[in-house]
């Protein structure tokens, strides 16, 4: 039943004695504060004969006549919402149909819109879900306002035009902060124990049992030694198998193979490594030669997880390895079981491992290699005027401090970051390299043909200029479909052609010199839409024509997956084929991005990725490495494996972060700061590994008037301190075998 048909006026009021900042909230002053955003909205205490009635309170509002998707129900609340305050929201919502039909369930959103104080508009989602005509619906999320703003609205939006979308109430409170949890206990757990029981079928088939109804056999000739990673993570030289393995026949699904069930074996937020041997047997004549992927799974309860993949395309033993966790306790059981052949195929598998890894031994074993890596020595003379040594008999102190490290590591930015001062804080402190999230994305410069916009790369470029950053350029093009705009979908081959080349000189032509680097075609193991819509050669040319216009700028490709052996499509082996097919074309590759969006990383497995991808002889980079952990501890030990393993390896030129404060980052859960400003156990782990590598000495030049020390690269400040007087004097520590020695005269 319908109660009223017009929108109210907006009505902005203080909030007082209410910590919901949204005024009349389940509609009891009727429409008040409320209005269309596009459309007219109404309001009901039913609809359909009382088949659909309010949750909260009396009434809700309908808002119908929509034409297109951002038509909804709107509140004004620009003097209510605080800038760099956290807020939850809940929105109670539903579908109905305009025609009296049934509706199809889509996505409903909450938005909300702003205009800064110097005019710029800005559309910041909050949450969405998938709605239907049948039930009502919570929709989640939160907001962080970094901007001073003029006008602050908050929208529900989002179904196809025609369709009405009802709000039974909304509420936008300050979010609570919930303390962290403390880190998890691994006092009892056991290192490098393996969890799989009988792994060396030394007791037959005891504790393994065949998934679906295929038939499990032991049979001689498998491996004799442990795979390569597990070797690495268990300190075992030439720990030998028995050459026993599992026989797997009559598949007839790809899901079966071998299994056992662990879950009273696991503890909770320990990562887990996990390897093993498989192999395929011989083919039917149908799919002779198909290379078969094989895949280490665990199911968890209902949910699938991947432990680790391969595509074996011969008879040969392959390793395969990975890594797991569980995060909460399994309401039922945890299953750890082999498969991935095609149907028909036989399965077998050797030495299957899942252990817990000590991390805390890999750091010892990474500061070892770090010190030859990032470090030289230094040998400072210290002489008097006449050019003669001075000695340590003649009082001379000598103290050493790193001003920076000049590793570069760096961190994914966003225009409305810019407008937070506290971020931009952090940013700047921490970090000397930066990356744009969407602002030099061509969706984002050109979201409709001929409409050009680069005022937000514009702006991030001056911050990072202002503050000494360099900036990767990410990126020209995005090769995989649903990241290209609708509008360059539609073109024509050669108006595809066309577009492109504008695009890529319009780009490079304003920045030139800009940015360093150039992801030049993103994901280009996991897309392919350039290349089918224009041909083998377009990947090539994009590298080609991208040097010719910068040639100062190191063209990358960058993809995902390549570092956790989970993705038969973007093996390292893979990666190089690829890389080498570029440069066979002509391509000017000079450096390869792996994005490093890591669960559960494990040092040798990340290692065993960069020692295959070092053979190229091109700088590799982590160009957008995020971790995820709900309990930060967790979180920080993952960040720290990350960054340990990249500051160990000779091959790797550069870490980038993807993002580190709440809500501006791809994932949950792998914040290191939150939405207002408190920094994590994650955070703080960074700054403890950025302070570990940064080298400060203190001493006395000895008989001959040196003074030695070894020392990260970066610059340095020294203060020399003899009877008559001190002496400073900077200078910078590069990369390089022999010694680097300086005079300072005092």
């Amino acid at each position: 039943m319908a109660i009223g048909g017009d929108a109210g006026l907006v009505v902005v009021g203080d909030g007082a004695g209410d910590d919901n900042i949204i005024l009349n909230p389940e509609f009891d002053d009727g429409l008040d504060n409320w209005a269309g955003n596009g459309c007219k909205i109404e309001l009901h205490d039913s609809l359909d004969d009382g088949k659909v009635l309010p949750t909260n309170g009396k009434y809700f509002v309908v808002a119908t006549g929509r034409t297109d998707t951002w038509n909804g129900v709107q509140q004004d609340v620009t003097a209510r919402l605080q800038r760099k305050l956290l807020y939850e929201a809940t929105a109670t919502v539903r579908l109905h149909s305009a025609g009296g039909g049934a509706v199809a369930p889509c996505e409903v959103r909450a938005t909300l819109g702003v205009q800064t104080a110097d005019g710029r508009q800005q559309y910041l989602g909050i949450g969405k879900s998938q709605v239907s005509d049948k039930e009502w619906v919570q929709l989640q999320g939160k907001i962080l306002l970094n901007s001073t703003v003029a006008k602050a609205s908050i929208y529900i939006e989002g179904p196809p035009a025609g369709v009405d979308v009802l709000l039974d109430s909304l509420v936008v409170k300050h979010a609570q902060k919930a303390p962290p949890a403390p880190a998890p206990d691994f006092e009892n757990l056991e290192y490098g124990s393996n969890i799989i029981q009988n792994c060396n079928l030394d007791d037959g088939l005891n504790g393994w049992f065949p998934l679906g109804p295929c038939t499990l056999s032991i049979h001689d000739g498998g491996p004799r030694v442990l795979p390569p990673m597990a070797q690495e993570s268990l300190a075992l030289d030439d720990e030998p198998l028995n050459g026993k393995h599992i026989h797997v026949t009559n598949r007839t699904q790809t899901w079966m193979g071998p299994a056992q069930i662990i879950t009273d074996k696991l503890t909770l937020y320990a990562t887990y490594q996990v390897s093993a041997w498989v192999r395929v047997g011989a083919q039917q004549a149908s799919g002779a030669g198909a290379p078969q992927t094989i895949n280490i799974a665990f199911a968890v309860d209902s949910q699938w997880i991947n432990g680790g993949q391969v595509l074996a395309r011969d008879e040969r033993w392959y390793e395969v390895g990975g890594a797991f966790r569980v995060e909460a306790k399994p309401a039922s059981r945890v299953m750890v079981y082999v498969q991935g052949p095609d149907a028909g195929v036989d399965l077998m598998v050797a030495g299957l491992q899942v252990f817990p890894v000590d991390r805390k031994a890999r750091v010892k074993h990474l500061k070892r290699l770090t010190d030859k890596v990032r470090k030289r020595d230094v040998v400072l003379q210290v002489t008097g005027a006449d050019g003669a040594a001075v000695k340590d008999a003649d009082g001379v102190e000598v103290r050493v401090r790193q001003v920076s490290n000049s590793f570069p590591l760096g961190a994914c930015i966003m225009r409305t970051n810019m407008d937070n001062e506290d971020f931009v804080d952090f940013l700047t402190k921490n970090f000397n390299w930066a990356v744009f999230g969407n602002e030099l994305k061509w969706y984002w410069t050109e979201p409709q043909r001929g409409q050009m916009n680069y005022a937000d790369a514009d702006d991030l470029l001056r911050l990072c200029s202002d503050h000494g950053m360099c900036v990767r350029g990410h990126c020209i093009f995005w090769e995989v479909d649903n990241a290209v705009q609708q509008w360059v979908k539609t073109l024509s081959t050669d108006d595809l052609s066309a577009a492109v080349s504008s695009r890529i000189n319009g780009l490079l032509t304003r920045y030139k010199g800009k940015f360093k680097h150039y992801d030049v075609n993103n994901e280009m193991l996991h897309g392919s839409f350039y290349q089918d819509k224009l041909g083998k050669d377009i990947r090539a040319a994009m590298f080609k024509t991208a040097s010719q216009l910068d040639p100062d700028a190191l063209l990358f490709v960058n993809d995902y997956n390549v570092e956790s052996m989970c993705d038969i499509r973007a093996t390292p082996e893979a990666y190089i084929q690829h890389i080498i097919g570029l440069q066979e074309q002509g391509a000017p590759v000079g450096g390869v991005g792996l994005q490093g969006h890591v669960s559960n990383p494990v040092g040798p497995v990340i290692r065993s990725v960069l020692d295959r991808l070092a053979v190229l002889g091109l700088p590799l980079w982590f160009t957008e490495v995020d971790v995820s952990s709900a309990n930060e501890h967790v979180r920080a030990d993952d960040l720290e494996v990350m960054l340990r393993e990249a500051y160990a390896h000779p091959a790797v030129e550069g870490v980038m972060l993807w993002g580190f404060w709440e809500l501006f980052m791809s994932r949950d859960d792998a914040h290191l700061v939150d939405a207002e400003g408190q920094v994590n156990e994650a955070g703080r782990r960074l700054l403890q590994l950025k302070r570990e590598w940064l080298t400060h000495s203190h001493g006395h030049a000895d008989e001959n008037g040196e003074y030695k020390f070894r020392g990260h690269h970066g610059e340095y400040h020294v203060d020399v301190t003899t009877p008559t007087g001190k002496v400073s004097q900077t200078f910078t520590v590069d990369k390089d075998d022999a010694p680097l020695v300086l005079n300072i005269k005092v």
